[in-house]
């Protein structure tokens, strides 16, 4: 399985800090550190992996977040996300020179902090992902991590995309706010609507059998009433899926 998301937090007030920790990791995120100043988070960044940065634009440097935005910007690929009690004009000006990929007024709930943090990875990953050879700049609603071949599709996971052929992928379960694509011997995670996922695979292979399944029919090895079996896994099935298999096995 993938590693959950590594995030680093910049923030100088030690008790929001540690609520944020909180609210992260109990939505499943890894912390990789909760510094207080500009070199600190420099530091952290050099010396280890970091998905995402939350930043708060006055730290107890005379380095602000935003400088620390543009530092990020100018040497690593990862976003950041300013979090911040200053929503005036001038700040949120000067926060939109170094580009950051969300911006978050405090105070907020831990949900307002899920859904920054999720947009901010998601927008990310879409700009950066390999483009189609046919793809125009004229916008794309793909899958935000991934890039479609003829014959495979690219699972990004860490730092690299992982070329998976579409024969291979035998179910895809949706889980949380993940998607778990399920080949023979390996497990990926991606970050898309099971629907999104379904429209990027081949429409002759791929089928919707439950709210929470997408199927490969190829590598369907047994059927009953309720659910199908795809390499030793029992998969349930919609009522829809079971009469549509049961009309193409008569046919």
């Amino acid at each position: 399985m993938e590693e959950p998301i590594k995030i680093l937090i910049v923030e100088d007030n030690v008790i929001i800090a540690d609520d944020m920790q909180s609210m992260l990791e109990e939505i499943g995120y890894e912390i990789v550190d909760n510094v207080i100043v500009y070199e600190q988070a420099v530091e952290v960044l050099r010396n280890q992996q970091v998905d995402l940065v939350l930043i708060d634009i006055i730290l107890a440097s005379d380095k602000t977040g935003i400088d620390l935005g543009k530092h990020i910007r100018d040497n690593y690929d990862i976003p950041f996300i300013f979090v911040t009690s200053n929503s005036d004009r001038a700040t949120v000006e000067n926060a939109k020179t170094v580009k950051p990929n969300g911006y978050l007024v405090k105070p907020f709930e831990q949900q307002d902090l899920y859904t920054s943090i999720e947009i901010a990875l998601s927008n990310f990953t879409q700009s950066n992902r390999p483009s189609r050879p046919d793809e125009q700049d004229d916008g794309d609603d793909g899958l935000a991590s991934n890039s479609l071949l003829k014959d495979s599709i690219f699972v990004k996971k860490q730092h690299l995309y992982y070329r998976i052929q579409f024969d291979d992928i035998q179910f895809i379960k949706a889980d949380n706010v993940y998607l778990e694509v399920n080949t023979k011997d390996k497990k990926f995670l991606v970050r898309s609507p099971l629907k999104d996922y379904l429209e990027k695979l081949p429409k002759k292979k791929f089928f919707r059998a439950h709210k929470s399944y997408i199927v490969n029919v190829d590598h369907i090895d047994a059927i009953n009433s309720k659910d199908i079996l795809i390499n030793n896994t029992l998969i349930p099935i919609s009522k829809d899926f079971k009469e549509f298999i049961i009309s193409a096995m008569n046919s």
